[in-house]
């Protein structure tokens, strides 16, 4: 059985309090909308090839909500950090409280629960935007704590 799916749980939490805390939010909620909205903010600049092929290096919680109710389109452009965070932050406007840093704090999160020689690669293949969107400076960095 994948590691991923046998600690699925305790994978996610640590993604999610690692966001949390990194976010200065105070709650799982927040947190939640912030992580989905910058996940769908990445996902609409993705062809679905490459979409697959992120999702495929997530783990399983975060690899649900990045999948979770899509309707592949034509990408959008990359735009800039300042465009892809006003996107993410426009998810259910009425009880949003994600800050401007949710795209580094999802990043940050990110590369605590995923080793690098799995995530690198794939941003590689999708494209240096890929890798921007993705890249948090080295002292930022938390240890990961999967296998």
């Amino acid at each position: 059985m994948p590691w991923t799916y046998r600690h699925a749980s305790a994978e996610w939490q640590r993604f999610l309090e690692v966001a949390r805390d990194e976010m200065d939010l105070v709650s799982n909620n927040s947190a939640y909308t912030a992580i989905e909205g910058v996940l769908l903010a990445f996902r609409r600049r993705l062809t679905v090839d490459q979409a697959l092929r992120f999702a495929d290096a997530l783990p399983s919680v975060v690899r649900a909500i990045f999948l979770y109710r899509w309707h592949p389109k034509a990408p959008s452009p990359w735009g800039n950090r300042e465009a892809q965070t006003a996107e993410a932050k426009a998810l259910r406007p009425r009880h949003n409280l994600t800050p401007d840093n949710c795209i580094e704090a999802a990043a940050i999160a990110l590369r605590a629960v995923v080793r690098p020689d799995e995530i690198d690669p794939v941003l590689s293949a999708i494209g240096p935007e890929a890798e921007a969107f993705w890249r948090v400076a080295p002292e930022r960095l938390r240890p990961v704590d999967f296998p």
